[in-house]
Parts: structure tokens; C-alpha cells; sequence
């Protein structure tokens, strides 16, 4: 999806919407459009493609950031993140962790505190990479804070895209196997669009807080 409202255009939204006097309903949500990211997606799992990765990414200083991980069916079952998957401006890397571990380019753009990376859930996220391999998580921002502060009644991904994008994003694929080695085309849709929504609503956050 190209969006078409401005970050400033999403941070003139008035208290009296849903989501701001009352949270946003499903049935609501369900009503509105699907979008989706539709630009340039790189599945990164050599470490070549790792290395190509890291030289495209060294100029961003903003990253959406999320993981998906296998879903466990049975009591006792537990799965490490499959992928990680970072959004730059104009393109997303989705990371196969399988592959290539938590790689130390990884680690590194993790650590780096001049390097925002904006997403939801991000407490459960880091400990669950922590696990893989030790490191020091760093300039990280969780859009669910920002969102309180801008008096938001919907907090998780798809509740924010509703209240401030009008759009909805799609969860079909959430509970699929991403330690699969080659990702289908909506797995691969699907985890690109979480992350680049949530760096395009980070830009849309920023702006309402500061006018608050």
C-alpha cells in the first residue's frame, strides 16, 4: 500500500474518534480496507545476502522491527524466533534466523543506540533473541507507550493501523511455520507489512505526541 495520509495529516486526529474516547471494535476494524506492503522485500538467509543486507541498512537510522516464530500446539512445546524482520524507508529485509542465528551484524544493528527500531511487543520479542545469543538491546521504542501517551485506546499493531491509517492489516498468517525454509508468498507479505507499519506508524506517533 502507498499510504496516502501525511504522518502530519495522521497526527491532526481528534479525540473524538474511536480509539481515542473508546477503543476501536473488531467489528469496526473489520470493516475497513486491507493494506499491505507491496514494495521491494529481500528473504536474507547466506551470508552473502546477510552482508548485502547490512551495506543496504547502514544508511537508516529508523527501522520497523518484529519477529515471527513458529507457533508451539502442544503444553511443554517452545519454539525460538524464526525470523526477524527489519523495514527501512523503502524496502524490508526479512532475516531467516534458522539459517543464519543471530548473526553479529545482526546483534550489532540490535545494540546500536543510534539506530531506532520501533515496534510493539518488544519486551517478549528481545528476550526470546536473548536466548539465540547474547547481546545488548538498544535504541529500541515501543509504539504501545507512545500510543498511551497520545491518549490511544488500541495498542497492539493492528489496532493503531485501524485508528491512525484506516486500514487493516491482515493476521492469516501469524499462527503459519516460519521455520519453514522456503516462506510462502502471503508468510512473506504478511511479515513485511509488520514491520514497515510499524516504522510508517512510529512517523505518525511522533508527530501527534509532540503536538500533545
Amino acid at each position: 500500500m502507498d499510504p496516502k495520509p501525511t504522518p502530519q495529516q495522521m497526527a491532526d486526529t481528534t479525540a473524538d474518534r474511536p480509539g481515542f474516547t473508546r477503543p476501536m471494535n473488531r467489528e469496526e476494524i473489520n470493516a475497513l480496507p486491507i493494506a499491505g506492503w507491496n514494495g521491494p522485500v529481500h528473504v536474507v538467509r547466506t551470508p552473502e545476502e546477510l552482508a548485502e543486507a547490512m551495506v543496504r541498512l547502514d544508511s537508516q537510522n529508523l527501522l520497523g522491527f518484529d519477529t515471527e516464530t513458529r507457533p508451539a500446539h502442544t503444553k511443554g512445546e517452545h519454539y525460538l524466533p524464526s525470523l526477524l524482520q527489519l523495514a527501512a524507508e523503502s524496502e524490508v529485509f526479512l532475516f531467516q534466523l534458522k539459517q543464519l542465528g543471530l548473526a553479529g551484524p545482526l546483534r550489532r544493528i540490535l545494540s546500536d543506540p543510534e539506530v531506532s527500531k520501533v515496534g510493539v511487543g518488544l519486551a517478549h520479542d528481545l528476550h526470546e533473541l536473548q536466548k539465540m545469543h547474547s547481546f545488548q538491546p538498544a535504541g529500541f521504542v515501543d509504539l504501545g507507550s507512545m500510543a498511551r501517551k497520545a491518549g490511544i485506546r488500541n495498542l497492539g499493531l493492528r489496532g493503531l493501523a485501524a485508528v491512525l491509517l484506516g486500514v487493516r492489516i491482515t493476521k492469516g498468517a501469524k499462527v503459519s511455520n516460519w521455520a519453514r525454509t522456503e516462506l510462502s508468498a502471503q508468510q512473506i507479505r504478511y511479515a513485511a507489512t509488520d514491520a514497515w507499519v510499524g516504522r510508517f506508524l512510529f512517523l505518525a506517533l511522533r508527530q501527534h505526541v509532540s503536538h500533545l
